[in-house]
């Protein structure tokens, strides 16, 4: 069981080290390539930090652990909102913006699309095709919105002094002026290779343990393999919060919930069916709707997310796992 136990870390280690190398190849491949800034921050940036929870989701189908791949989704959704904003917000308050109230819909509309397929499941990829399209078409709506915001901010105050009318002023992660081909090579190779070994070791370890616990595949997916795939996103909030800048938190949170039910599960379809287990669709799927829909009562109020709030969602997350296992 120890073997296992570091089976998974090492996993994890890998998993986040391969993704950040795969998209700073990406990012600097796209940007060298003459792709604008605008599109590669929607794009690649968008995909590539999904990639450990994409692999993770795929290794597990061709695994014959199709339920860890959703369990990883779902849990991941649920922990992004009850742990990744709940942590920070106890060192800080997380401020949230009522602009996000349309990415807020956006994202309740995925997982209404998403609980709504799983009950006509299991889930193919003629499911996975239309979570797909409803991808494209947040992609789609978001460069239309980012392109509004910076013709609005370039043109309509007469300057274009601002660094967002500019693709080289635009701040993406990963990106490097200067490096060198080689290394933008090394950094794709390096995430390339990690990623799929790190999400073998990831799920091979989690499917021995359940073995040993006596649980289901989902249930190992809802919690260890959830928690852990959302630990980059924790990493980045709680750093955030350290640097009292945590508003860009829930924005984050949003992104992510909305491509690991759309991108991830659309493209996982496609590589094999995935089984919806009857709990699942008795409990999961609605703790992941409930802890989404909670968001909306900061993102139309204004209120910051405080330290009772924070503590709050923690205890709730606690009390979702301690009954997944009695």
């Amino acid at each position: 069981m120890l073997l296992d136990f570091a089976m998974i870390i090492a996993g994890l280690v890998l998993l986040v080290f391969a993704g950040d190398a795969l998209v700073k190849g990406a990012v600097n491949l796209s940007l060298r390539l003459g792709i604008p800034a605008l599109i590669v921050g929607l794009t690649v940036v968008a995909f590539g930090t999904s990639a450990p929870e994409l692999l993770v989701s795929i290794e597990a189908i061709l695994g014959n652990a199709p339920a860890l791949a959703l369990g990883n989704v779902v849990g991941s959704n649920t922990a992004n909102i009850l742990l990744v904003l709940g942590i920070p917000a106890l060192i800080t308050a997380v401020p949230v913006a009522r602009s996000l109230a349309r990415d807020f819909w956006m994202m309740m509309a995925a997982t209404a699309l998403f609980i709504g397929l799983a009950f006509l499941g299991p889930l193919t990829w003629m499911h996975g095709l239309a979570l797909l399209a409803g991808l494209a078409l947040m992609l789609w709506n978001s460069y239309g919105r980012a392109r509004a915001h910076r013709n609005e901010i370039c043109n309509g105050n007469g300057t274009t002094s601002d660094p967002l009318c500019d693709d080289e002023g635009l701040e993406l992660e990963g990106v490097e002026p200067d490096i060198s081909g080689w290394k933008i090579a090394l950094f794709l190779l390096a995430g390339i290779i990690g990623l799929p070994v790190g999400a073998r070791l990831l799920v091979n370890g989690s499917v021995d343990i359940a073995t040993y616990w006596g649980v289901s595949d989902a249930v190992i997916g809802l919690t260890l393999v959830a928690v852990g795939t959302s630990l980059p996103e924790l990493a980045t909030t709680v750093a955030a919060a350290l640097r009292r800048e945590a508003g860009v938190a829930m924005g984050n949170v949003i992104g992510s919930n909305l491509f690991n039910l759309l991108g991830i599960i659309g493209v996982a379809t496609l590589i094999g069916p995935i089984p919806v287990p009857l709990e699942m669709l008795q409990l999961d799927l609605w703790v992941m709707a409930a802890a989404s829909a909670l968001l909306g009562f900061f993102v139309y109020t204004g209120r910051s997310i405080t330290w009772r709030a924070g503590l709050g969602l923690l205890l709730l997350y606690a009390l979702y796992v301690i009954q997944l296992f009695y």
